[in-house]
């Protein structure tokens, strides 16, 4: 198992704000909003600075793409650090197509677990790789825009890019 010193990360700036991206030669393990107060939200931190990891690299390239409206889906080996059902709904969550939403009720079915809609919103709550494994995709099932790291502003922000909205 990789531990919290085997991660490396970077900042770059985004249109949705400073983005960290954290990863370990096994993949990318993290990006969050830098300026965050949630911190915590993701366990692999990365305690040294590398931008030219070619994890980091490769993740900046194609977020770069994505925002530039020149790609759909992202092509990254991803080290997920989580509880089986968290990397289930994460896994997931990779399966929704670009332009798309889902519910967290139709999450927890596609997980196994129908009746866990509350479970799969925590989990989603706790991803670890914000826009590559796209938790804002996942609406409430009334079509209200629901909680996201980034905010509900950015949420709809991507939503928009995506033209799902």
């Amino acid at each position: 198992m990789t531990t919290t010193s085997d991660y490396v990360y970077k900042t770059i700036d985004s249109p949705v704000g400073r983005l960290r991206l954290v990863a370990s030669d096994k993949g990318l393990a993290g990006v969050w909003w830098a300026d965050s107060n949630r911190p915590t939200r993701i366990r692999a931190r990365g305690d040294s600075e590398s931008p030219r990891h070619p994890v980091l690299v490769e993740t900046e390239r194609q977020l770069r793409e994505y925002f530039a409206g020149r790609r759909q889906t992202f092509d990254l080996k991803l080290d997920f650090v989580g509880t089986p059902f968290q990397r289930s709904v994460w896994k997931a969550l990779l399966t929704i197509p670009f332009g798309q939403t889902r519910t967290y009720g139709e999450i927890a079915k596609q997980v196994g677990r129908p009746s866990a809609s509350r479970a799969v919103g925590a989990a989603n709550g706790q991803n670890p790789v914000a826009i590559v494994a796209p938790c804002h995709r996942v609406i409430g099932s009334t079509g209200a825009l629901t909680g996201f790291g980034g905010g509900l502003d950015v949420k709809e922000q991507l939503l928009r890019l995506e033209g799902s909205l």
